[in-house]
């Protein structure tokens, strides 16, 4: 397989809301066990002063503070910490999908919470080196070509895993974690090899995180319509890919819709909880679903009705 893919754009949905995000081609690059010197054309750019009261803020938060302290990529990690003390999501050996990983702060949190032979694969269209421990997609989630990659990955049940060489390391949160991704083979001795996969339909992820957010516009309806749309996405790759008993976590901007995601997540899944972390800031309108226990005999149509999302 080449190191990456140029892709067609995804399809455009929710009648055309996203069309402006969508109409480009994107790049898709997986990586498992090396650093890539390819960069897409991608850049944010901000003007000096908002860089310059962001860098402002930053110095006054505690949590970016105790984040950089414990070598964490963002004090994002600290929004999944909570949410994981209340609700124990995590266990040694788990297959975590981290949507939107960039700059890759829960993606440490799940490697910490699931060594020592857990996976966890990041996705994002925003390039980034991916922390320690973890495998990335880069490409638009959005893309059901790059979906069928992260599918495509996911059959086998050893790929992604650490070695036996890295089972005897111990990882740390304590330590920073913006080295590549080392010792972790497409293929070679794993763990359990030979062993049969637990599920063999396609359902091979314990827990799905969402982080995915479009760049605010400022205009709380688009805003909130575009979070929705990427929460739906998220929901119906892991009615595709969630083992039953499995979790959900995602962000959202908070809205009008936000009640009909919520009635979706409740036919899925056992119990579903809202959240709005201690060091998620007062101002933000971000929030958070925890569904808990994927149920086994949830129908697709029931969810998402007839015609899809």
């Amino acid at each position: 397989m080449p190191l990456f893919v140029v892709l067609p754009a995804a399809r455009v949905i929710r009648n055309g809301r996203l069309h402006h995000l969508l109409l480009r081609p994107c790049q898709l690059v997986v990586q498992s066990c090396s650093r890539t010197s390819y960069t897409p054309p991608l850049a944010r750019q901000s003007s000096s002063s908002s860089s310059t009261r962001w860098k402002s803020r930053q110095g006054r938060d505690s949590f970016a503070r105790e984040a950089k302290v414990r070598g964490l990529q963002s004090r994002a990690a600290f929004k999944l910490l909570e949410i994981d003390s209340k609700y124990k999501l995590f266990k040694k050996g788990q297959t975590v999908i981290d949507l939107g990983y960039a700059p890759g702060s829960w993606s440490q949190v799940a490697v910490e919470r699931t060594k020592p032979n857990g996976r966890i694969i990041g996705i994002d269209i925003i390039p980034a080196q991916p922390p320690k421990g973890v495998s990335t997609i880069q490409g638009n989630f959005l893309s059901k070509e790059v979906q069928a990659e992260i599918k495509k990955f996911l059959n086998d049940p050893h790929r992604g895993r650490p070695s036996q060489q890295m089972l005897t390391q111990e990882p740390d949160l304590q330590t920073p974690g913006a080295a590549a991704v080392d010792g972790i083979p497409e293929d070679g001795p794993m763990v359990n090899k030979g062993k049969k996969p637990k599920d063999e339909s396609g359902k091979t992820i314990d827990i799905v995180l969402s982080d995915m957010m479009m760049n605010t516009s400022g205009i709380p309806f688009r805003d909130h319509t575009g979070s929705m749309d990427l929460c739906n996405a998220a929901l119906e790759f892991s009615y595709d890919t969630l083992k039953t008993g499995g979790h959900f976590v995602c962000k959202f901007y908070q809205g009008a819709e936000d009640k009909q995601l919520e009635n979706r997540l409740k036919k899925l899944f056992g119990a579903v909880y809202r959240e709005k972390p201690e060091s998620s800031r007062s101002e933000s309108k971000e929030a958070y679903f925890v569904a808990l226990r994927r149920k086994d005999s949830a129908k697709y149509a029931d969810i998402f009705g007839a015609d899809g999302i």
